[in-house]
Protein backbone atom coordinates (compact mmCIF):
# COMPACT_ATOMS: atom_id res chain seq x y z
CA UNK A 1 0.00 0.00 0.00
CA UNK A 2 2.96 2.28 0.45
CA UNK A 3 3.71 3.05 -2.98
CA UNK A 4 0.04 3.56 -3.78
CA UNK A 5 -0.40 6.55 -1.14
CA UNK A 6 0.78 9.78 -2.68
CA UNK A 7 0.84 13.09 -1.00
CA UNK A 8 -2.40 15.58 0.37
CA UNK A 9 -4.82 16.58 -2.45
CA UNK A 10 -5.63 19.94 -1.43
CA UNK A 11 -9.32 20.20 -3.36
CA UNK A 12 -10.01 17.13 -0.64
CA UNK A 13 -10.40 19.61 2.45
CA UNK A 14 -12.65 22.08 1.62
CA UNK A 15 -15.77 22.48 3.09
CA UNK A 16 -18.26 24.68 4.29
CA UNK A 17 -16.77 28.26 5.08
CA UNK A 18 -19.59 29.43 7.70
CA UNK A 19 -18.51 29.40 10.93
CA UNK A 20 -19.54 26.35 13.42
CA UNK A 21 -21.93 28.99 15.27
CA UNK A 22 -23.70 30.11 12.38
CA UNK A 23 -24.29 25.96 11.25
CA UNK A 24 -25.75 25.04 14.30
CA UNK A 25 -28.51 27.15 13.14
CA UNK A 26 -31.85 24.81 12.87
CA UNK A 27 -32.44 27.69 9.44
CA UNK A 28 -28.97 27.01 8.22
CA UNK A 29 -28.90 23.53 8.87
CA UNK A 30 -32.68 22.89 6.59
CA UNK A 31 -30.92 25.42 3.91
CA UNK A 32 -28.18 23.26 3.69
CA UNK A 33 -30.13 20.09 3.68
CA UNK A 34 -32.01 21.03 0.97
CA UNK A 35 -28.68 21.87 -0.83
CA UNK A 36 -27.41 18.38 -0.69
CA UNK A 37 -30.62 16.82 -2.51
CA UNK A 38 -29.07 18.06 -5.47
CA UNK A 39 -25.36 16.65 -4.62
CA UNK A 40 -25.97 13.38 -5.45
CA UNK A 41 -24.10 10.79 -8.04
CA UNK A 42 -25.70 8.93 -10.79
CA UNK A 43 -26.21 5.46 -10.25
CA UNK A 44 -25.30 2.49 -12.75
CA UNK A 45 -28.72 1.79 -14.23
CA UNK A 46 -28.68 5.55 -15.52
CA UNK A 47 -26.25 4.04 -18.35
CA UNK A 48 -28.03 1.34 -19.81
CA UNK A 49 -31.52 3.26 -19.56
CA UNK A 50 -30.25 6.59 -21.02
CA UNK A 51 -29.19 4.34 -24.10
CA UNK A 52 -32.35 2.23 -24.28
CA UNK A 53 -34.24 5.41 -24.30
CA UNK A 54 -32.55 7.46 -26.60
CA UNK A 55 -33.72 10.88 -27.44
CA UNK A 56 -37.14 9.64 -25.68
CA UNK A 57 -36.09 9.96 -22.22
CA UNK A 58 -38.49 11.82 -20.70
CA UNK A 59 -38.27 14.53 -17.90
CA UNK A 60 -39.90 12.45 -14.59
CA UNK A 61 -39.40 15.07 -11.89
CA UNK A 62 -39.12 13.03 -8.60
CA UNK A 63 -41.42 13.93 -5.77
CA UNK A 64 -39.44 15.93 -3.07
CA UNK A 65 -39.06 14.74 0.89
CA UNK A 66 -41.57 15.97 3.26
CA UNK A 67 -40.73 19.20 5.65
CA UNK A 68 -39.10 17.82 8.24
CA UNK A 69 -40.59 20.74 10.54
CA UNK A 70 -43.87 19.50 9.77
CA UNK A 71 -43.52 15.64 9.28
CA UNK A 72 -40.10 14.84 10.61
CA UNK A 73 -41.18 11.26 11.01
CA UNK A 74 -41.99 11.00 7.38
CA UNK A 75 -38.82 12.54 6.10
CA UNK A 76 -36.51 10.94 8.26
CA UNK A 77 -38.03 7.83 6.76
CA UNK A 78 -37.63 9.04 3.12
CA UNK A 79 -34.53 7.96 1.22
CA UNK A 80 -33.71 11.92 0.55
CA UNK A 81 -33.06 12.32 4.25
CA UNK A 82 -30.21 9.85 4.06
CA UNK A 83 -27.39 12.15 2.67
CA UNK A 84 -28.87 15.20 3.64
CA UNK A 85 -28.72 14.14 6.64
CA UNK A 86 -25.52 11.95 7.29
CA UNK A 87 -23.59 15.38 4.77
CA UNK A 88 -23.86 17.65 7.75
CA UNK A 89 -21.78 14.42 9.87
CA UNK A 90 -19.66 15.12 6.94
CA UNK A 91 -18.86 18.99 7.20
CA UNK A 92 -18.08 18.12 10.95
CA UNK A 93 -15.60 15.42 10.04
CA UNK A 94 -14.04 17.87 7.32
CA UNK A 95 -13.40 20.37 9.96
CA UNK A 96 -12.18 17.20 12.59
CA UNK A 97 -14.96 18.24 14.45
CA UNK A 98 -16.10 14.61 15.60
CA UNK A 99 -16.50 13.28 18.73
CA UNK A 100 -15.05 10.18 18.51
CA UNK A 101 -12.88 9.72 15.38
CA UNK A 102 -9.91 11.93 14.73
CA UNK A 103 -10.11 12.60 11.15
CA UNK A 104 -6.45 13.29 9.00
CA UNK A 105 -7.76 14.48 5.63
CA UNK A 106 -4.34 14.10 4.62
CA UNK A 107 -5.05 10.32 3.67
CA UNK A 108 -8.38 10.92 1.59
CA UNK A 109 -6.37 10.86 -1.36
CA UNK A 110 -4.58 7.82 -0.32
CA UNK A 111 -7.94 6.31 0.36
CA UNK A 112 -8.78 7.49 -2.79
CA UNK A 113 -5.71 5.98 -4.16
CA UNK A 114 -5.95 2.45 -3.01
CA UNK A 115 -9.54 2.11 -4.14
CA UNK A 116 -8.47 3.34 -7.81
CA UNK A 117 -5.22 0.76 -7.55
CA UNK A 118 -7.96 -2.19 -6.81
CA UNK A 119 -9.99 -1.00 -9.76
CA UNK A 120 -7.25 -0.75 -12.18
CA UNK A 121 -5.92 -4.38 -11.22
CA UNK A 122 -9.51 -5.76 -11.76
CA UNK A 123 -10.97 -4.65 -14.34
CA UNK A 124 -7.73 -3.48 -16.79
CA UNK A 125 -9.25 -0.12 -18.00
CA UNK A 126 -12.57 -1.91 -18.80
CA UNK A 127 -14.55 -0.09 -16.95
CA UNK A 128 -17.71 -0.44 -18.32
CA UNK A 129 -18.04 -4.15 -17.88
CA UNK A 130 -18.29 -3.27 -13.99
CA UNK A 131 -22.12 -4.21 -13.01
CA UNK A 132 -23.98 -2.18 -10.21
CA UNK A 133 -23.75 -3.31 -6.38
CA UNK A 134 -25.62 -5.76 -5.34
CA UNK A 135 -26.97 -9.23 -3.78
CA UNK A 136 -26.44 -10.67 -7.71
CA UNK A 137 -22.77 -10.58 -7.82
CA UNK A 138 -22.76 -12.14 -3.77
CA UNK A 139 -24.55 -15.94 -5.19
CA UNK A 140 -22.10 -15.83 -7.82
CA UNK A 141 -18.73 -15.72 -5.37
CA UNK A 142 -16.02 -18.28 -6.52
CA UNK A 143 -17.45 -17.81 -10.36
CA UNK A 144 -20.33 -19.69 -10.50
CA UNK A 145 -23.25 -18.33 -12.12
CA UNK A 146 -25.73 -19.65 -9.96
CA UNK A 147 -28.04 -16.94 -10.82
CA UNK A 148 -27.68 -17.66 -14.55
CA UNK A 149 -28.67 -21.81 -13.60
CA UNK A 150 -31.33 -21.11 -11.66
CA UNK A 151 -33.01 -19.14 -14.34
CA UNK A 152 -31.92 -21.71 -16.78
CA UNK A 153 -33.56 -24.58 -14.54
CA UNK A 154 -36.60 -23.23 -15.23
CA UNK A 155 -38.84 -24.32 -18.55
CA UNK A 156 -39.18 -21.43 -21.16
CA UNK A 157 -43.25 -21.38 -20.21
CA UNK A 158 -41.80 -19.28 -17.54
CA UNK A 159 -42.25 -15.47 -18.42
CA UNK A 160 -39.90 -13.21 -17.57
CA UNK A 161 -42.09 -11.24 -15.56
CA UNK A 162 -42.65 -14.58 -13.27
CA UNK A 163 -38.81 -15.06 -13.64
CA UNK A 164 -38.65 -11.46 -12.16
CA UNK A 165 -41.04 -12.49 -8.79
CA UNK A 166 -39.01 -15.54 -8.21
CA UNK A 167 -35.42 -13.33 -8.42
CA UNK A 168 -37.51 -10.73 -6.34
CA UNK A 169 -38.59 -13.47 -3.66
CA UNK A 170 -35.25 -14.95 -3.72
CA UNK A 171 -33.17 -11.87 -3.50
CA UNK A 172 -35.68 -9.96 -0.61
CA UNK A 173 -35.17 -12.97 2.01
CA UNK A 174 -31.61 -13.21 0.89
CA UNK A 175 -30.77 -9.40 1.94
CA UNK A 176 -32.58 -9.85 5.07
CA UNK A 177 -30.52 -12.52 6.38
CA UNK A 178 -27.52 -10.37 5.53
CA UNK A 179 -26.88 -8.67 8.30
CA UNK A 180 -23.14 -9.69 9.99
CA UNK A 181 -22.91 -13.27 10.49
CA UNK A 182 -19.75 -12.72 12.43
CA UNK A 183 -16.18 -14.31 12.52
CA UNK A 184 -17.06 -17.76 13.34
CA UNK A 185 -19.67 -18.84 11.38
CA UNK A 186 -19.38 -20.20 7.53
CA UNK A 187 -21.87 -21.92 5.51
CA UNK A 188 -20.26 -25.55 2.78
CA UNK A 189 -21.85 -25.42 -0.09
CA UNK A 190 -24.48 -28.65 -0.65
CA UNK A 191 -23.74 -28.17 -4.54
CA UNK A 192 -20.26 -27.78 -4.70
CA UNK A 193 -18.72 -29.08 -1.80
CA UNK A 194 -16.98 -25.47 -1.21
CA UNK A 195 -17.33 -23.59 2.10
CA UNK A 196 -17.83 -19.43 2.47
CA UNK A 197 -18.23 -17.30 5.11
CA UNK A 198 -20.11 -13.57 5.64
CA UNK A 199 -21.94 -12.06 2.69
CA UNK A 200 -21.33 -14.72 0.39
CA UNK A 201 -22.22 -17.26 2.75
CA UNK A 202 -25.25 -15.94 3.68
CA UNK A 203 -26.12 -15.76 0.06
CA UNK A 204 -25.10 -19.23 -1.49
CA UNK A 205 -26.84 -20.66 2.29
CA UNK A 206 -30.43 -18.54 1.65
CA UNK A 207 -30.10 -19.60 -2.17
CA UNK A 208 -29.78 -23.46 -1.63
CA UNK A 209 -33.01 -23.16 1.52
CA UNK A 210 -34.62 -21.31 -1.09
CA UNK A 211 -33.78 -24.08 -4.00
CA UNK A 212 -35.52 -26.65 -1.31
CA UNK A 213 -38.58 -24.94 -0.68
CA UNK A 214 -37.46 -23.67 2.90
CA UNK A 215 -39.81 -20.12 2.02
CA UNK A 216 -42.69 -21.70 -0.07
CA UNK A 217 -46.17 -23.31 0.70
CA UNK A 218 -46.42 -24.61 -2.32
CA UNK A 219 -45.08 -27.80 -2.46
CA UNK A 220 -45.09 -28.08 -6.01
CA UNK A 221 -43.45 -25.09 -6.55
CA UNK A 222 -40.56 -25.03 -3.85
CA UNK A 223 -39.14 -21.81 -5.75
CA UNK A 224 -40.73 -19.25 -4.14
CA UNK A 225 -41.36 -17.00 -1.24
CA UNK A 226 -44.73 -16.26 0.32
CA UNK A 227 -46.35 -15.34 3.62
CA UNK A 228 -47.35 -18.83 4.49
CA UNK A 229 -44.05 -20.36 3.95
CA UNK A 230 -42.81 -17.70 6.20
CA UNK A 231 -44.94 -18.53 9.22
CA UNK A 232 -43.19 -22.06 9.42
CA UNK A 233 -39.39 -20.62 9.99
CA UNK A 234 -38.36 -21.38 13.44
CA UNK A 235 -34.96 -20.29 15.25
CA UNK A 236 -34.38 -24.37 15.13
CA UNK A 237 -35.00 -24.86 11.09
CA UNK A 238 -33.16 -21.40 10.48
CA UNK A 239 -30.32 -22.84 12.20
CA UNK A 240 -30.70 -25.80 10.71
CA UNK A 241 -30.42 -24.21 6.69
CA UNK A 242 -27.89 -22.16 8.18
CA UNK A 243 -25.87 -25.21 9.15
CA UNK A 244 -25.56 -23.23 12.70
CA UNK A 245 -24.51 -25.29 15.31
CA UNK A 246 -22.27 -24.57 18.95
CA UNK A 247 -19.14 -24.88 17.22
CA UNK A 248 -20.41 -22.65 13.93
CA UNK A 249 -22.22 -20.12 15.67
CA UNK A 250 -23.85 -17.02 13.86
CA UNK A 251 -24.37 -13.82 15.20
CA UNK A 252 -28.03 -12.22 15.60
CA UNK A 253 -29.76 -15.63 14.55
CA UNK A 254 -32.58 -14.56 16.43
CA UNK A 255 -32.87 -11.19 14.65
CA UNK A 256 -33.36 -13.15 11.77
CA UNK A 257 -36.13 -15.33 12.50
CA UNK A 258 -37.80 -12.57 14.11
CA UNK A 259 -37.46 -10.58 10.47
CA UNK A 260 -38.69 -13.69 8.70
CA UNK A 261 -41.38 -14.24 11.00
CA UNK A 262 -42.60 -10.61 10.85
CA UNK A 263 -41.86 -10.36 6.94
CA UNK A 264 -44.97 -12.83 6.69
CA UNK A 265 -47.52 -10.89 8.29
CA UNK A 266 -46.41 -7.93 6.10
CA UNK A 267 -46.73 -9.94 2.99
CA UNK A 268 -50.44 -10.09 3.69
CA UNK A 269 -50.66 -6.76 2.25
CA UNK A 270 -52.97 -7.90 -0.65
CA UNK A 271 -52.20 -4.42 -3.00
CA UNK A 272 -48.53 -4.68 -3.07
CA UNK A 273 -48.03 -8.49 -2.43
CA UNK A 274 -50.71 -10.11 -3.92
CA UNK A 275 -53.31 -12.94 -2.44
CA UNK A 276 -50.40 -15.38 -1.89
CA UNK A 277 -48.20 -12.84 -0.19
CA UNK A 278 -44.92 -13.23 -2.22
CA UNK A 279 -42.61 -10.21 -2.19
CA UNK A 280 -41.93 -10.49 -6.01
CA UNK A 281 -45.67 -9.74 -6.75
CA UNK A 282 -44.38 -5.99 -5.97
CA UNK A 283 -43.61 -5.95 -9.70
CA UNK A 284 -46.99 -6.37 -10.66
CA UNK A 285 -47.76 -3.17 -8.06
CA UNK A 286 -44.99 -1.13 -9.57
CA UNK A 287 -45.79 -1.49 -12.89
CA UNK A 288 -49.27 -0.67 -12.62
CA UNK A 289 -48.17 2.03 -10.30
CA UNK A 290 -49.58 5.57 -11.06
CA UNK A 291 -46.10 7.41 -11.56
CA UNK A 292 -44.97 4.67 -13.17
CA UNK A 293 -44.14 5.80 -16.68
CA UNK A 294 -44.41 4.01 -20.30
CA UNK A 295 -41.56 4.93 -22.95
CA UNK A 296 -39.64 2.48 -24.85
CA UNK A 297 -38.48 1.10 -21.25
CA UNK A 298 -40.98 1.00 -18.09
CA UNK A 299 -39.70 3.76 -15.77
CA UNK A 300 -40.52 3.60 -12.28
CA UNK A 301 -40.22 6.21 -9.68
CA UNK A 302 -36.91 4.91 -7.44
CA UNK A 303 -39.21 7.04 -4.41
CA UNK A 304 -42.41 4.71 -5.68
CA UNK A 305 -40.27 1.67 -4.68
CA UNK A 306 -38.57 3.19 -1.58
CA UNK A 307 -42.59 3.19 0.18
CA UNK A 308 -43.42 -0.48 -1.34
CA UNK A 309 -39.87 -1.49 1.03
CA UNK A 310 -40.48 1.11 3.67
CA UNK A 311 -43.96 1.69 4.30
CA UNK A 312 -44.67 -2.22 2.92
CA UNK A 313 -42.45 -3.77 5.32
CA UNK A 314 -42.06 -1.23 8.12
CA UNK A 315 -43.73 -3.96 10.53
CA UNK A 316 -40.62 -6.19 10.03
CA UNK A 317 -38.34 -3.51 11.84
CA UNK A 318 -37.70 -4.20 16.00
CA UNK A 319 -39.94 -1.79 17.41
CA UNK A 320 -37.27 -0.69 20.49
CA UNK A 321 -35.81 1.61 17.91
CA UNK A 322 -36.13 5.08 17.57
CA UNK A 323 -39.70 6.25 16.90
CA UNK A 324 -41.26 9.68 16.93
CA UNK A 325 -45.01 10.52 18.10
CA UNK A 326 -45.43 6.64 17.98
CA UNK A 327 -44.29 6.43 14.12
CA UNK A 328 -40.94 3.80 14.30
CA UNK A 329 -38.35 5.25 11.80
CA UNK A 330 -36.05 1.95 11.46
CA UNK A 331 -33.03 2.62 10.67
CA UNK A 332 -32.33 6.05 12.14
CA UNK A 333 -30.59 6.64 15.50
CA UNK A 334 -29.51 9.84 17.28
CA UNK A 335 -26.46 11.26 17.07
CA UNK A 336 -24.44 13.83 18.78
CA UNK A 337 -22.46 15.46 15.88
CA UNK A 338 -25.92 16.48 13.91
CA UNK A 339 -25.96 20.41 14.06
CA UNK A 340 -28.74 21.54 16.35
CA UNK A 341 -29.27 24.98 18.22
CA UNK A 342 -31.65 24.74 21.43
CA UNK A 343 -34.46 24.32 21.85
CA UNK A 344 -33.56 21.35 19.53
CA UNK A 345 -36.67 19.31 17.96
CA UNK A 346 -36.18 15.52 17.76
CA UNK A 347 -35.90 15.06 14.40
CA UNK A 348 -32.53 17.46 14.31
CA UNK A 349 -30.47 15.14 16.48
CA UNK A 350 -31.42 11.46 14.20
CA UNK A 351 -28.96 10.74 11.35
CA UNK A 352 -31.19 7.87 9.11
CA UNK A 353 -29.13 5.28 7.24
CA UNK A 354 -32.12 2.60 6.19
CA UNK A 355 -29.27 0.56 4.95
CA UNK A 356 -31.26 -3.09 4.86
CA UNK A 357 -33.81 -0.95 2.77
CA UNK A 358 -31.21 0.28 0.98
CA UNK A 359 -29.39 -2.98 0.24
CA UNK A 360 -32.83 -4.48 -1.03
CA UNK A 361 -33.45 -1.37 -3.47
CA UNK A 362 -29.62 -1.63 -4.57
CA UNK A 363 -30.42 -5.67 -5.00
CA UNK A 364 -34.04 -6.26 -6.49
CA UNK A 365 -33.51 -3.03 -9.27
CA UNK A 366 -31.03 -5.55 -10.91
CA UNK A 367 -33.27 -8.16 -12.10
CA UNK A 368 -36.09 -5.91 -12.59
CA UNK A 369 -33.80 -4.03 -15.13
CA UNK A 370 -31.97 -7.15 -16.20
CA UNK A 371 -35.49 -9.36 -17.07
CA UNK A 372 -37.74 -6.26 -17.84
CA UNK A 373 -35.52 -3.56 -19.07
CA UNK A 374 -36.86 -1.05 -16.24
CA UNK A 375 -35.71 2.09 -15.69
CA UNK A 376 -35.75 3.50 -12.16
CA UNK A 377 -35.79 7.34 -12.46
CA UNK A 378 -34.23 9.11 -9.33
CA UNK A 379 -32.02 6.15 -8.36
CA UNK A 380 -29.29 9.25 -7.52
CA UNK A 381 -31.11 9.55 -4.29
CA UNK A 382 -29.64 6.25 -3.18
CA UNK A 383 -26.20 6.64 -1.55
CA UNK A 384 -23.56 4.50 -0.49
CA UNK A 385 -24.28 1.70 2.14
CA UNK A 386 -23.11 2.41 5.84
CA UNK A 387 -21.32 -0.66 6.36
CA UNK A 388 -18.66 -1.97 8.26
CA UNK A 389 -16.56 -2.70 4.73
CA UNK A 390 -16.99 0.68 3.52
CA UNK A 391 -16.44 1.83 7.01
CA UNK A 392 -13.52 -0.22 8.03
CA UNK A 393 -11.89 0.89 4.90
CA UNK A 394 -11.68 4.36 6.23
CA UNK A 395 -9.90 3.05 9.41
CA UNK A 396 -7.76 1.00 8.27
CA UNK A 397 -6.50 3.84 5.46
CA UNK A 398 -6.39 6.33 8.42
CA UNK A 399 -8.31 8.62 6.92
CA UNK A 400 -10.43 7.79 10.32
CA UNK A 401 -9.22 7.11 13.70
CA UNK A 402 -10.85 5.95 16.96
CA UNK A 403 -10.20 8.64 19.58
CA UNK A 404 -8.40 7.04 22.95
CA UNK A 405 -11.38 6.94 25.37
CA UNK A 406 -13.67 5.49 23.10
CA UNK A 407 -10.91 2.78 22.11
CA UNK A 408 -10.37 1.61 25.48
CA UNK A 409 -14.17 1.17 26.21
CA UNK A 410 -14.94 -0.58 22.60
CA UNK A 411 -11.90 -2.93 24.22
CA UNK A 412 -13.69 -3.62 27.40
CA UNK A 413 -16.82 -3.99 25.55
CA UNK A 414 -15.22 -7.27 23.75
CA UNK A 415 -13.14 -8.48 26.68
CA UNK A 416 -16.37 -8.60 28.58
CA UNK A 417 -18.26 -9.86 25.89
CA UNK A 418 -16.18 -12.99 24.44
CA UNK A 419 -14.44 -13.01 27.25
CA UNK A 420 -10.18 -12.92 27.99
CA UNK A 421 -9.67 -17.13 27.35
CA UNK A 422 -11.68 -16.17 23.33
CA UNK A 423 -9.70 -13.26 22.49
CA UNK A 424 -8.63 -13.35 18.80
CA UNK A 425 -7.50 -10.11 17.03
CA UNK A 426 -9.56 -8.06 19.65
CA UNK A 427 -10.75 -4.51 18.06
CA UNK A 428 -13.19 -2.08 19.96
CA UNK A 429 -16.83 -3.45 19.90
CA UNK A 430 -19.90 -1.53 20.17
CA UNK A 431 -23.61 -1.89 20.08
CA UNK A 432 -25.20 -0.80 16.74
CA UNK A 433 -26.97 1.98 18.71
CA UNK A 434 -23.93 3.37 20.54
CA UNK A 435 -22.76 6.97 19.59
CA UNK A 436 -19.48 5.79 17.98
CA UNK A 437 -21.26 3.67 15.73
CA UNK A 438 -23.66 6.17 14.36
CA UNK A 439 -21.24 8.68 14.08
CA UNK A 440 -18.98 5.99 12.12
CA UNK A 441 -21.90 4.65 9.65
CA UNK A 442 -22.82 8.88 8.97
CA UNK A 443 -19.09 9.70 8.23
CA UNK A 444 -19.05 6.54 5.76
CA UNK A 445 -21.49 7.28 3.91
CA UNK A 446 -20.21 11.13 3.50
CA UNK A 447 -17.36 9.98 2.57
CA UNK A 448 -18.78 7.71 -0.34
CA UNK A 449 -19.70 10.14 -2.20
CA UNK A 450 -16.36 12.37 -1.94
CA UNK A 451 -14.67 9.01 -2.75
CA UNK A 452 -16.82 8.89 -6.26
CA UNK A 453 -15.44 11.97 -7.47
CA UNK A 454 -11.57 11.37 -6.39
CA UNK A 455 -11.85 7.78 -8.05
CA UNK A 456 -13.26 8.86 -11.27
CA UNK A 457 -10.49 11.47 -11.37
CA UNK A 458 -8.08 9.06 -10.50
CA UNK A 459 -9.12 6.93 -13.15
CA UNK A 460 -9.51 9.52 -15.28
CA UNK A 461 -12.91 9.07 -16.43
CA UNK A 462 -15.50 11.86 -17.44
CA UNK A 463 -18.85 12.69 -18.53
CA UNK A 464 -20.88 9.16 -19.57
CA UNK A 465 -17.78 7.31 -18.89
CA UNK A 466 -17.68 8.22 -15.13
CA UNK A 467 -18.12 4.79 -12.76
CA UNK A 468 -21.56 5.32 -10.85
CA UNK A 469 -21.74 4.76 -7.25
CA UNK A 470 -23.12 1.25 -7.46
CA UNK A 471 -19.68 0.45 -9.43
CA UNK A 472 -18.06 2.41 -7.41
CA UNK A 473 -19.34 0.48 -4.40
CA UNK A 474 -19.30 -2.82 -6.15
CA UNK A 475 -15.78 -2.89 -8.14
CA UNK A 476 -13.97 -0.36 -5.24
CA UNK A 477 -14.61 0.25 -1.49
CA UNK A 478 -16.55 -2.74 -0.97
CA UNK A 479 -14.46 -5.03 -1.95
CA UNK A 480 -11.12 -2.68 -1.06
CA UNK A 481 -12.61 -2.67 2.76
CA UNK A 482 -12.91 -6.58 2.54
CA UNK A 483 -9.41 -7.06 1.23
CA UNK A 484 -7.13 -4.49 3.63
CA UNK A 485 -8.96 -6.18 6.90
CA UNK A 486 -7.63 -9.47 5.62
CA UNK A 487 -4.48 -7.85 5.85
CA UNK A 488 -4.81 -6.00 8.53
CA UNK A 489 -6.40 -8.54 10.68
CA UNK A 490 -5.30 -11.94 8.78
CA UNK A 491 -7.34 -14.28 11.33
CA UNK A 492 -10.43 -13.16 11.15
CA UNK A 493 -10.73 -10.64 8.22
CA UNK A 494 -13.05 -8.75 10.39
CA UNK A 495 -13.45 -4.87 10.82
CA UNK A 496 -11.04 -2.75 12.53
CA UNK A 497 -13.98 -1.31 14.72
CA UNK A 498 -16.69 -4.34 15.92
CA UNK A 499 -20.20 -4.12 15.95
CA UNK A 500 -22.42 -6.87 18.52
CA UNK A 501 -24.89 -7.77 15.68
CA UNK A 502 -28.59 -8.25 16.36
CA UNK A 503 -28.99 -9.37 13.10
CA UNK A 504 -31.21 -6.31 11.44
CA UNK A 505 -28.88 -3.74 10.95
CA UNK A 506 -25.77 -4.90 8.98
Amino acid sequence: MKNIFKKKDSKATRHDSRSHKELLNPAVAFERIQDYSHKSPRLVSDKFASAALGNNMPDIPVPEPPDPRSKPAAYLRSIHAVRQRTRLVLDEAKSNALYHFDVDMSKFKDTADYVVAIIKRDFHEDYASIPPHGRWQHFEVGGRPRVTQLLQSWPNSIDNQERTRRLIDLFLVSVLLDAGAGDKWSYKSKESGKVYARSEGLAVASLEMFKAGAFSSDPTQPHQVDAAGLKKVTIETLAKGMQVTEANPMSGLDGRTGLLIRLSSALQDTEIFGADGRPGNMIDYLMSHPTTQAASVPIILLPTLWSVLMDGLSSIWPASRTSIEGIPLGDAWPCRAMPKSPPAQLWESIVPFHKLTQWLCYSLMVPMTKLLNVHFAGEDLMTGLPEYRNGGLLVDTGLLTLKEEDRQKGLKNYHRMVGDGNAVEVVPTFEPCDDVIVEWRAVTVGFLDELLTAVNEGLGLEGSEQLTLAQMLEAGTWKGGREIAKVSRPITGGPPIGIISDGTVF
